[in-house]
């Protein structure tokens, strides 16, 4: 019989590509990691991994059974959250995750909704990155978490994870007000093209690796240029911030201009973010998961749209 437990190890093997990672991801040590997957090689009665060095790779009967795995733990979530219908309901710890715009203008309200409708449930929420939510879900690190993507970063399918759409944005270029004249004449299709007057301009980005950093670099490149990155900054309220003060320009999405402070004009490109509801495969009929979602839902501000499908 083959052990969840270590079918788990090597699906996230084969996601994570090493067993240090693994181990890390885990809390596990490397050793406890190689002797588990070692057992499960016995259990198998085939080569799963093909060791070189330190590396390690899967064979074509461990490719196979990382296939099958998924499927099983999927099963497995199902079967979770049905117990957990019949246990209690929405009750007990339901760890969020969230990338901070959602975190200030739609988890409050969502949190609210939930202690009025559903008081046995702890939501605690985490501030993430939405890059780093598949390995948290699949981790079990988290039960839910809110992620987006955008028009010029498509978003991967995400093994063992499913997702449903909750709201869609429109992303606006923040520039200095002396400014506003003109980004405001230009036709909302063009100002892609606009940008490109922008091109020797000082410019201002999330850090890199993230998708909201992506998604500047690349609509710059649509428009003809590389972006003259000057300053680093995930938070777009100090962003909007700089480029009053005239220390750059950049691209911010509707949910970072609420009250944006004076001395910035927005223009609105043809650009989308979507923000969509991620939990791992088989759990969105999990009490808690399917409680947060509606919550969510009802939660989202006026102006964005609700619910938004996938072009």
């Amino acid at each position: 019989m083959l052990d969840v437990r270590r079918l788990r190890l090597l699906r996230e093997l084969a996601l994570r590509g090493t067993i240090a990672a693994v181990a890390e991801a885990l809390a596990f040590t490397p050793s406890a990691v190689s002797q588990q997957l070692t057992a499960l090689e016995r259990e198998a009665g085939v080569p799963l991994l093909e060791r070189t060095g330190r590396r390690v790779r899967l064979t074509p009967a461990g490719e196979n059974l990382v296939r099958h795995a998924e499927a099983v733990l999927e099963r497995l979530e199902r079967a979770a959250a049905e117990l957990a219908e019949v246990r209690h309901g929405p009750a007990g710890p339901l760890r969020i995750g969230a990338f901070p715009t959602a975190t200030r203008s739609i988890v409050p309200a969502a949190l609210a909704e939930l202690a009025v409708r559903h008081p046995n449930l702890e939501p605690m929420v985490s501030e993430i990155d939405p890059a780093g939510v598949a390995h948290a879900l699949r981790a079990g690190d988290l039960d839910v978490a809110l992620i987006h993507d955008y028009d010029f970063v498509p978003a991967l399918r995400e093994p063992g994870l499913d997702t449903e759409p909750l709201c869609g944005e429109s992303m606006y270029l923040a520039t200095p007000a002396t400014a506003a004249e003109a980004a405001s004449a230009v036709p909302a299709e063009a100002r892609l093209r606009e940008l490109a007057r922008w091109r020797d301009a000082p410019w201002i980005t999330a850090t890199p690796g993230t998708l909201c950093e992506a998604v500047t670099v690349r609509a710059c490149q649509a428009a003809g240029f590389s972006p003259r990155v000057r300053h680093r900054v995930d938070e777009f309220g100090t962003v909007l911030a700089l480029v009053a003060a005239g220390q750059g320009v950049a691209v911010v999405p509707q949910l970072g201009v609420v009250d944006p402070p004076a001395g910035v004009a927005l223009a609105r490109l043809p650009v989308r973010r979507r923000t969509k509801v991620a939990y791992r495969s088989g759990g969105a009929a999990h009490p808690g998961v399917a409680a947060v979602t509606r919550a969510l839902r009802a939660a989202v501000p006026a102006g964005l749209e609700a619910g938004e499908e996938e072009p």
